[in-house]
């Protein structure tokens, strides 16, 4: 909201000369998701998904960092190359790009070239970047599986790229359904460029794909000319002993460009990423290079490069799990995986089989990842939020923000990443007293 300064002789711009995008609701939620906590701060917030920042002491900085510095001087830096790594702009496609690789390929299988990657600022800039490389004609479409992070729709809307869900089912992203959409947004003249999909825990449902259908995605990839944007913050979080294969380690034809973040496996302030983007761009004159590179550019004129000293850090901590940070996440994996057995059991003893049918209340239930959905009999929007907060003392995310349509607007989204269990359970208490009374107070008892 625009606020006129009372001082003469200030310009005021009309929001309606900004772009649209400044006015869209859209653009509104990440900043509600960054701030509603702190709003409110007695309140038990399942708003967040943000990692546990208990888990995180301040003296593993300068550990990392000495990590970082040791590993470059045994490669054979001199101390001016180590003082230019920590202090100057450095390379448009990152300084830590080799470790990066090596750690793709120890956890996720995934076996790529270190020049096909791109480090970033936050896996955000990798969405800006590769949305901007792609999508170069009006007609270009972008499929999303629906819901859908509201970071990739958001940074669609700044590019004014067009974006046209593909319904998720309880197993995620149903391929023949990524068909269908591809067909219809063809028949009216447009053209499907890329799917962006998060096949693991995704944000906000929690659905997950089975292997059998990420075979099938990529075989529809193929057949319809799609790229698929693979975005997988989560993928660690699993109530599984075996992690599935990411679509990227199942890649056998470049279809997939993998968007990667350390923000929740080591921490989210140093805001870094990276793209896997290894799929080959030809020239005019015939020559080919890598789409990495074509992002670099793009890079350049965006943030120029990612931070020395945050790539520092992030270096340091994967030259000290020897490039394996799924083998030393094992406490942070247990506490996530704690955490939703948690929400689980509690949503159980406070809704019971015949209480929650009553209520009209369900929930899925997520095989990992930090994110519950409720559906309830009443519009879960901001306003309820509000009062939620003030009357009962808990937090949670509405739903509609996720969709295209907007049709969530009976669902909530609870995180169970950012508090311990004592807390969850106090919390579930709460949000269970808030939708008894806000069942009641609607007129929806009983009603699904």
């Amino acid at each position: 909201m625009l606020i006129e300064s009372p001082a003469a002789g200030v310009r005021t711009v009309p929001v309606a000369a900004l772009h649209g995008s400044v006015a869209d609701p859209l653009l509104e939620s990440m900043n509600f998701l960054n701030e509603v906590t702190a709003r409110f701060p007695e309140a038990v917030s399942f708003a967040p998904g943000r990692p546990y920042e208990e888990m995180f002491d301040p003296a593993c900085i300068t550990e990392y960092l000495d990590a970082y510095i040791g590993h470059l001087r045994r490669a054979g830096h001199t101390e001016q190359q180590v003082r230019t790594a920590l202090f100057q702009y450095g390379r448009t496609k990152g300084q830590i790009h080799d470790l990066i690789a090596e750690t793709v390929a120890n956890d996720e299988g995934i076996h790529i070239a270190p020049e096909a990657v791109v480090v970033t600022v936050g896996a955000q800039e990798g969405m800006v970047l590769a949305l901007r490389a792609l999508f170069a004609d009006p007609r270009d479409v972008l499929l999303v599986s629906s819901p859908c992070y509201i970071g990739m729709t958001g940074a669609a809307r700044l590019l004014d790229i067009d974006v046209v869900a593909v319904p998720e089912g309880v197993d995620g992203p149903d391929p023949a359904a990524v068909t269908a959409v591809a067909c219809e947004v063809r028949a009216t003249g447009r053209r499907p460029k890329a799917y962006y999909v998060v096949p693991d825990f995704a944000n906000p449902s929690g659905a997950s794909m089975p292997v059998e259908a990420r075979r099938r995605l990529l075989a529809v990839a193929a057949a319809e000319d799609l790229l698929v944007i693979e975005d997988n913050p989560y993928g660690f979080f699993t109530r599984e002993s075996e992690p599935r294969p990411t679509l990227k380690a199942l890649d056998e034809d470049g279809s997939v460009i993998y968007l990667g973040s350390f923000a929740k496996t080591c921490f989210p302030g140093a805001r870094l990423g990276y793209v896997l983007a290894d799929q080959r761009v030809r020239a005019g004159d015939g020559t080919t290079g890598l789409l990495a590179d074509e992002l670099a550019k793009i890079k350049s004129m965006l943030t120029v490069n990612t931070p020395a000293l945050s790539q520092a850090v992030i270096g340091g901590a994967l030259v000290l799990s020897k490039c394996r940070l799924r083998a030393v996440s094992g406490d942070i994996i247990d506490f996530y995986r704690t955490n939703l057995n948690t929400v689980g059991v509690e949503l159980e003893r406070h809704f019971p089989a015949e209480r929650r049918k009553s209520l009209g209340v369900r929930w899925n239930r997520p095989d990992g990842g930090f994110f519950t959905v409720l559906r309830v009999p009443f519009v879960a929007d901001q306003a309820a939020l509000e009062r939620s907060a003030k009357e009962f003392g808990v937090l949670w995310t509405p739903m509609d923000a996720f969709y295209l349509d907007g049709s969530g607007a009976r669902q909530l989204r609870i995180s169970s990443s950012y508090l311990r269990p004592e807390r969850i359970r106090d919390g579930i208490a709460r949000l269970a007293a808030f939708i008894t009374a806000e069942t009641q107070s609607s007129g929806k008892d009983g009603q699904q």
